[in-house]
């Protein structure tokens, strides 16, 4: 008679953690779990499982500028919109009809009148600085800041931007209101925000050890230019390089700890400040007063 012989007992063969009906031979680099195909994604190394893929990536900082702004799309692109913006917005000032043309009275609507701001036409701070009032305004405007904008823009990333150059031409309307400007005198164009991109340049590379010499110099040869020519705007320009270098300067030596948080507070104090200085302004003009254009 026979005797059956006794042996090792046969392990169970590996099965996926996610479908336990699949044998799997082939395991997770991280993990070492038993990886079917349906959950096998490729690693460095081998493959990992969806899990640790999932868990890696969670894990892993977003790449940030050199000041903390976020990474990612195309090199200057908020700069070529503000541009075509510009451009787009010069061009409708020739083709659109004489009578919609005074309907909006575009030099008294969208552009920047202080006391037609008091009046309540609280759009004019920012509307204005996409508007140009020639030809050669327009492109002294647009090649600076085709020059400074990709600068800026990929040091400090899109949004910090976005709100450095709104809020310098912010401070250019605040300017024009606090400072002596002719009454009835419209204001338009991106000279404000220009300046304060001026001011936000020599900030950030200063910052950075970077060089300054020429950026100051060529600050000064423009804020030469508007006290000889009578047609310029100095007010604007001065309060956009005041605005712009402020809001720059909170960008830029925000502590790296918490650094976001410091930059948004700041970006929001300031921007307060602007508007309850125009709100101010206008209520010593008169808010909501008739304006006659």
């Amino acid at each position: 008679m026979s005797v059956p012989q006794s042996g090792p007992v046969p392990a169970a063969a590996p099965v996926c953690p996610r479908h336990p009906e699949r044998e799997s031979y082939v395991r997770c680099q991280r993990c070492e779990r038993p990886v079917c195909p349906q959950c096998q994604r490729e690693a460095a190394v081998g493959v990992q499982c969806v899990d640790c893929v999932a868990e890696g990536n969670r894990t892993v900082r977003s790449a940030r500028t050199a000041l903390g702004g976020g990474l990612g799309g195309a090199p200057g692109a908020v700069t070529k919109t503000i541009i075509a913006v510009c451009v787009l917005m010069y061009v409708a000032q020739f083709v659109v009809p004489l009578e919609l043309y005074a309907y909006l009275r575009l030099y008294n609507f969208p552009a920047f009148a202080p006391y037609a701001f008091a009046a309540g036409n609280w759009w004019q701070p920012l509307t204005s600085a996409f508007l140009h009032a020639s030809t050669l305004h327009l492109l002294f405007n647009m090649y600076v800041l085709y020059v400074t904008g990709p600068y800026l823009e990929s040091l400090l990333g899109r949004a910090r931007f976005i709100a450095l150059y709104l809020l310098s031409a912010l401070g250019g309307a605040v300017g024009a209101t606090l400072l002596p400007l002719t009454a009835g005198t419209a204001v338009v164009g991106a000279s404000g925000a220009v300046f304060g991109l001026f001011a936000a340049t020599l900030v950030v590379s200063r910052r950075l050890g970077r060089q300054v010499g020429p950026v100051a110099v060529l600050i000064a040869i423009n804020v030469a230019f508007g006290f000889l020519f009578p047609a310029i705007s100095w007010q604007g320009h001065l309060g956009g390089l005041v605005a712009g270098g402020v809001v720059a300067a909170v960008l830029a030596y925000a502590p790296r700890r918490r650094r976001s948080l410091v930059q948004w507070g700041g970006v929001a104090v300031i921007g307060a400040v602007l508007v309850a200085l125009l709100v101010h302004a206008a209520a010593r003009m008169g808010a909501f007063a008739p304006f006659v254009g």
